[in-house]
């Protein structure tokens, strides 16, 4: 018997679009495309995001552009970090996490639309 896992509602309407995209792209293409159709998605949804969001460094006390950036952050309360690879590794979960904890930010989503099926290639992460 599967047991069916409960997420936030924010999680679960991010989800709900990411899998419209990849109902209709299917893998294979770029990560940029699959953000910029999420993004379309998500502003169709009316699910308050920001793209490509700056996240500074704080480093003994100084405040440290060094180029990182958050794929989306929806409603403030959410990272979602994608990829579009042929596995996910230890390395993406690692920037995910390391993310959220720069953002101050509990909850996170990696998402690798280079799978069949988008939910074998979804992870939820909270700090």
């Amino acid at each position: 018997m599967t047991q069916k896992i409960q997420f936030d509602d924010l999680s679960n309407q991010v989800i709900g679009c990411a899998l419209e995209v990849h109902r209709s792209l299917g893998p294979g293409l770029l990560e940029t495309t699959y953000e910029q159709c999420l993004a379309h998605e998500l502003t169709r949804a009316e699910v308050p995001f920001r793209a490509q969001c700056p996240l500074p460094v704080s480093y003994k006390g100084h405040r440290l552009d060094c180029g990182y950036r958050v794929d989306l952050l929806v409603d403030n309360d959410l990272i979602v970090e994608l990829k579009s690879v042929e596995e996910l590794l230890a390395v993406h979960e690692a920037q995910l996490l390391t993310y959220l904890k720069l953002a101050g930010v509990s909850v996170g989503l990696l998402m690798n639309f280079n799978v069949p099926r988008l939910k074998d290639g979804i992870r939820r992460f909270v700090l």
